[in-house]
C-alpha cells in the first residue's frame, strides 16, 4: 500500500512539473499577444489623431521625423516581444505602462477636443492654454504620454536594445515641448502662461 502511494506521487510530482512549464509558456504567449496586439492601437490610435484632433494645415518638417521612427520602433519591438523570450513579471509591467500611457493620451484629447492644437513643431504661435483635464498637472500630456507608452513597449520586450529608440524620443519630444514653451513666450499669452507654469509641471507634475 506504501509502495503504491509512493508510486501515485511521484506521477503526481512529474505531472506537476511538466505542466507547469507549459502553462508558463501559454501565459507567455497570451501576453505577447496581448502587448503587440495594444501596442498597435495605439500607435492607431497616434494616427488617427494626426488627422482627427490635431489642426495643422501641413505637417511640419520637424514632425515629419517622428513618423519613420515610430515605424522604425514599433517593427523592432514587435520582433523582439514576439521572438524573444521575457518574463512574465517584465511584461506585465511593460503592459501596465502601456494602459497607464493610454488612459493619459485620451484624457488629454477629452481635455483639449476645443483648443485646436498642432502638430510638434509647428511654426505658428498659440492661440489659447488648455488647463483642464492632465493639463492641471502637466504642460505637456500628450508627449508624456508618448514617452509612457515607449517606454513601458521597451519595458516588455526586455532587451536593453529597445531602449535606444526610447531616449531618441526623449530628445525629440523634449525639444518640442521646450519649442511650443518658446513660442507661448513670444505670444500675447505669455503672462497667463508663465503662471500656468508656476502651477503645472513640464512632462510630470510637480510636488
Amino acid at each position: 500500500m506504501s509502495l503504491l502511494m509512493v508510486q501515485c506521487s511521484a506521477i503526481f510530482n512529474v505531472r506537476t512539473v511538466s505542466s507547469s512549464p507549459r502553462k508558463f509558456h501559454q501565459m507567455a504567449v497570451v501576453l505577447d499577444v496581448a502587448i503587440s496586439l495594444f501596442s498597435l492601437f495605439v500607435v492607431g490610435l497616434y494616427a488617427w489623431s494626426l488627422r482627427g484632433h490635431f489642426s495643422s494645415p501641413r505637417m511640419p518638417d520637424g514632425a515629419k521625423v517622428i513618423s519613420p521612427a515610430v515605424i522604425a520602433t514599433m517593427f523592432l519591438n514587435l520582433f523582439l516581444v514576439v521572438f524573444m523570450s521575457q518574463p512574465l513579471w517584465v511584461q506585465w509591467i511593460g503592459l501596465s505602462l502601456e494602459v497607464a500611457s493610454a488612459a493619459l493620451f485620451w484624457w488629454a484629447i477629452r481635455a483639449s477636443r476645443r483648443a485646436r492644437l498642432r502638430f510638434a513643431f509647428d511654426p505658428d504661435h498659440p492661440d489659447s492654454i488648455v488647463s483642464e483635464g492632465p493639463y492641471r498637472f502637466i504642460r505637456h500630456p500628450f508627449y508624456t504620454s508618448y514617452l509612457m507608452f515607449w517606454a513601458g513597449w521597451a519595458v516588455a520586450t526586455g532587451w536593453i536594445w529597445a531602449w535606444v529608440p526610447v531616449l531618441a524620443f526623449v530628445v525629440i519630444y523634449v525639444r518640442a515641448a521646450r519649442d511650443e514653451e518658446q513660442k507661448f513666450a513670444k505670444s500675447s499669452l505669455a503672462a497667463d502662461y508663465s503662471a500656468y507654469a508656476s502651477r503645472a509641471g513640464f512632462l510630470w507634475p510637480k510636488f
